[in-house]
């Protein structure tokens, strides 16, 4: 441990922690707007500077060591007059329509200026030409407002492994970009959004559909139905105040059956199906000599997408199903317009998702059937938070409501979806009971839960010892298909995530200030959540949810029908890297 003081606290750290690392410690707060834990540190943006007694000049708090004896002075006239002056060269660069930008009061660069008095623009003079990239169809970059802190370059690279995006040129005219200033449509991005959140200003957000699900819930010609991730029940509430890792599950419904919606379903249900679908797919794969294995999950758009575009000898190991939310647009665009009698072209099915990939997702071709996409917008749970609000809903003063039924039921194992883990473990539960016959006396699969970047286990059917695998983030996900590929690894049935922590830290999601990710572990608080929802139902395995007994029994047959292939099911492509 070294000891030192700071603003005349003495403090203890672990040898080779910064002086930021040191004064968190502490409880004393150094703004900073590049640095992101665990992500990066690089001291680019000079607003964590810090006065260091014998030093000459002033240091950067979040790459300066600390040292035996260390005099630190966090707040001097000094340290306040550069940090100052460095928000007002910043600004003399930045766009500042705040009142019109997504990320207004939600802003870091926003909140830096409130809290040092920047009121007025001293060095307003020359700006770059900039354009916005609106190509995507998941996301938006604005470099307008890009302070060039290269938050976003360090995920896509650091933590996601694609490296859509970098810096180019030197000095004034350093702009952040794709190779040869392409789009990020025409790029290898995956859509993911983790740029978006590691953002700190509104230079990326993720192109909005609001205006198109206001029109069609205002067009008399439509049935308008909208369905819910099981992840946006867990961060929902952030969006109004309310506390991290508390699923607001029965207001999250009563605020879509007051914004006029229809009828108000459950991607839960989506998931349950999913699992009767993916796990009957997996037994056949197990009991087949010449099926590939392992087979891997397909419920994340933005993994799918990776493996599309760099591994796709992996192609046929992804499972064939499609995703919770789209096998549930299949199944209102059929089962439950042949039921109600309404014809499936006049549906309008809109997703909630945690998740700026399923927008991309969503206008696949191969996410169809009889001339309709199986779902026609998808919102993220920031743009169904802007919604809420212009609609006037107070949503945290709602009283709790139901979804419809019969596809808003759902069980426990669906819940869990959300959380990285969540679809191998909700799968184990139904497979185990399907191949061995006996019930488990425990539900819950410790070993694939918890926020380890790569976790193993195995589990015993009926002495066949089934090898099982979870990643997430696309960084881990190349890890481990380096492992499988080189002969290091052998699964049968490996569950991948897109985005680090799975949906409920997905490029959809609340955005959380950096100064907070220093404190709090938002995929680990959020993931509880969503145990609590599962460990609290009555029913807790796919294949015990009566209305997806029901629904089977009424029109897909069974699973793995030729009917549940048609609707329920899919096949992948290989994609270049640059389009």
């Amino acid at each position: 441990m070294i000891n030192l003081t700071i603003d005349g606290i003495a403090v203890s750290a672990p040898e080779g922690s910064t002086i930021l690392e040191a004064a968190k410690l502490a409880n004393i707060n150094i703004p900073t707007l590049c640095y992101l834990k665990d992500v990066q540190q690089i001291g680019a943006c000079r607003i964590c500077l810090v006065e260091v007694k014998g030093a000459r000049g002033l240091a950067a708090a979040c790459v300066m060591p600390i040292s035996e004896g260390m005099e630190v002075h966090t707040n001097t006239p000094a340290v306040r007059m550069h940090r100052k002056l460095n928000l007002e060269l910043l600004l003399a660069n930045h766009n500042r329509e705040c009142t019109s930008c997504v990320r207004s009061g939600n802003c870091e660069l926003q909140a830096l200026c409130r809290e040092y008095g920047v009121d007025e623009y001293p060095y307003d003079g020359a700006k770059k030409e900039t354009k916005v990239d609106e190509l995507s169809p998941s996301i938006v970059r604005d470099n307008s407002k890009c302070i060039s802190c290269r938050r976003c370059v360090s995920t896509c690279n650091k933590v996601q492994a694609i490296g859509a995006i970098g810096a180019a040129h030197r000095g004034f005219n350093t702009t952040i970009g794709c190779v040869f200033d392409r789009s990020l449509a025409e790029s290898p991005c995956v859509n993911c959004g983790q740029c978006i959140l590691a953002c700190p200003v509104g230079a990326l957000h993720e192109k909005e559909s609001i205006d198109d699900v206001w029109a069609a819930i205002q067009n008399p010609d439509l049935h308008v139905v909208v369905q819910p991730a099981p992840a946006v029940r867990a961060t929902i509430g952030e969006e109004f105040g309310l506390p991290m890792g508390v699923a607001q599950t029965g207001k999250l419904a009563a605020a879509l059956h007051r914004l006029g919606f229809d009828k108000v379903f459950d991607t839960d249900f989506g998931a349950d199906l999913t699992i009767m679908e993916e796990g009957t797919e997996l037994i056949g794969r197990l009991s087949d000599p010449n099926a590939a294995l392992p087979m891997i999950t397909s419920c994340s758009p933005g993994w799918i997408k990776y493996c599309e575009t760099f591994y796709p000898e992996f192609i046929p190991n992804l499972s064939s199903c499609k995703s919770p939310h789209e096998m549930l647009g299949a199944t209102i665009k059929s089962y439950y317009a042949e039921k109600n009698g309404i014809d499936p072209k006049s549906i309008y099915v809109v997703s909630v998702m945690p998740c700026t990939a399923k927008k991309f997702e969503a206008k696949r071709p191969e996410l169809s059937h009889d001339g309709m996409q199986d779902v026609d917008a998808v919102l993220t749970v920031r743009e169904l938070a802007r919604m809420i609000k212009q609609a006037g809903i107070d949503f945290a003063r709602l009283p709790d409501a139901d979804f419809d039924s019969v596809l808003g039921d759902s069980t426990g194992a669906a819940v869990i979806f959300g959380a990285t883990g969540g679809v191998m473990e909700a799968a184990l539960r139904t497979v185990y009971e399907l191949v061995t016959g006996k019930t488990l006396e425990s539900v819950d699969f410790q070993a694939v839960r918890g926020t380890e970047g790569i976790k193993e286990a195995e589990v015993d059917l009926n002495g066949r010892v089934v090898r099982v695998a979870v990643a997430h983030s696309t960084g881990n996900a190349k890890k481990l298909l380096d492992a499988v590929k080189a002969g290091e690894k052998q699964y049968d049935f490996i569950e991948i995530m897109g985005c680090p922590g799975g949906c409920v830290t997905g490029g959809g999601q609340p955005i959380v200030h950096s100064r907070d990710l220093m404190y709090i572990d938002v995929k680990a608080t959020r993931a509880k959540a969503l145990y609590d929802e599962d460990s609290g139902k009555a029913l807790r395995k796919s294949h015990e949810n009566p209305s997806i007994k029901k629904v089977y029994d009424e029109y897909f047959e069974k699973p793995g029908s030729h009917k549940a292939h048609e609707l329920l099911h899919t096949h992948y492509v290989a994609r270049k890297k640059y389009e």
